[in-house]
């Protein structure tokens, strides 16, 4: 098996490549590529690989940008530390997505995934696109939420909501009015349910909704500072790795 790794981060790279190794120690492993001219001039001149691990955040550049100057019709797994890209990475041969760190056990079970895919494909002549879209179609976005306060449960509208945050290891959801509900969800898992053109996930700590968006000014080391119509406890500053995938959402609308 020939396996690719497209990974900007040197490091992680070679974590990744010391678990395939383990998992799969017959298999051919090129790269770490780190930029998206790199592999395309590997992808272009090279073997043509039967996998690819591949991070979504490159030196110059989203990796999607790849599959806009080579054709690739290998399987890929995404790695990266982003959670707002599944839906494209489905969209481009994904047949896993990763969130960093990721560990030994999720690599095989991407190799689990690719494998049964090779396998479908070897048992039927045509493939069934209901079966497979069963397996990989994003689940419907939610439109609400359940609370539980004052002895009684309630529902909140996504349209209500501001921003959810994480206060004291807890997840709560902040409305334009002012309420404030605590939430049994992970941010992770919240993120992952509602729509990723409405929320940003603009730090470990806080996903906010467009509408809640009042102004963003620029910031000390090249961050953001995002100002919203209902006051933070804290200021909500993106780092300067992630502002400009947040000026694209902001201006992609």
């Amino acid at each position: 098996m020939n396996i690719i790794i497209i990974e900007d981060e040197l490091r992680t790279a070679k974590s990744l490549e010391n678990m395939i190794r383990e998992i799969r120690p017959e298999a051919k492993i090129t790269g770490p590529y780190q930029s998206i001219e790199a592999s395309v001039s590997a992808l272009s001149e090279g073997t043509p690989p039967d996998l690819i691990f591949m991070d979504i955040q490159l030196a110059d550049g989203l990796s999607f940008e790849i599959f806009k100057a080579v054709k690739i019709t290998c399987p890929v797994v995404f790695c990266t530390a982003f959670d707002e890209y599944s839906l494209e990475a489905f969209k481009a041969n994904g047949v896993d997505y990763l969130l960093k760190p990721f560990s030994k056990e999720d690599i095989t079970g991407a190799f689990k995934k690719v494998d049964e895919l090779k396998n479908f494909f070897q048992q039927k002549q045509i493939p069934d696109l209901a079966e497979m879209l069963i397996n990989i179609v994003k689940p419907a976005e939610k439109t609400s939420f359940l609370v539980f306060k004052h002895q009684k449960y309630t529902t909140v509208q996504i349209e209500q909501i501001a921003f959810f945050y994480i206060r004291n290891d807890s997840t709560s959801i902040m409305c334009f009015d002012g309420q404030e509900f605590a939430l049994n969800q992970a941010l992770d898992q919240i993120a992952a349910s509602v729509s990723a053109r409405q929320f940003f996930r603009v730090n470990r700590q806080y996903l906010v909704n467009f509408k809640a968006i009042k102004e963003v000014e620029h910031y000390f080391l090249r961050k953001l500072y995002v100002k919203l119509l209902i006051e933070t406890p804290e200021k909500l500053l993106i780092n300067k790795e992630k502002s400009q995938l947040f000026l694209a959402w902001m201006e992609n609308r």
